[in-house]
């Protein structure tokens, strides 16, 4: 967990992508219906950190087998101040196979839902086109 801290405190996206698993599971926590997949994890990742401003990661508990991890953090979208904790699991290779976001309070969830849908589209062209370049 700890090559993911660092890759997402550095900002170095490339690094995150790595620790992806192929058959990610991405669960957002604004919209119902789970993401599937390196590319669109990736995608919203990159969106996220556009949103996400003075980010930070304040605590870290991991399971006694150092496969789930949770990771809390607090950052601002906008003017809003957010609190929330990524839940992620590794699978057996200590790839990222489960990323579920947590996040409070409703008016900060809110704001968080409207960024990233406005980019929504972006989004998913960026995921496509990763996607191509995967396959080729």
């Amino acid at each position: 967990m700890r090559a993911f801290r660092e890759a997402v405190e550095a900002g170095d996206l490339d690094a995150v992508e790595a620790l992806l698993a192929e058959n990610v599971v991405f669960t957002s926590p604004v919209v119902f219906k789970p993401y599937e997949g390196k590319a669109i994890t990736a995608a919203i990742l990159n969106a996220v950190v556009k949103v996400f401003q003075d980010f930070r990661y304040v605590s870290e508990l991991s399971s006694e087998d150092g496969r789930d991890h949770a990771l809390v953090f607090s950052t601002r979208v906008g003017e809003r101040a957010l609190d929330g904790c990524d839940f992620i699991h590794l699978d057996e290779n200590g790839l990222i196979d489960r990323f579920m976001v947590m996040v409070r309070p409703l008016s900060a969830a809110q704001a968080l839902a409207a960024e990233m849908g406005a980019r929504f589209e972006e989004i998913a062209k960026e995921a496509e086109a990763r996607t191509r370049v995967a396959a080729s």
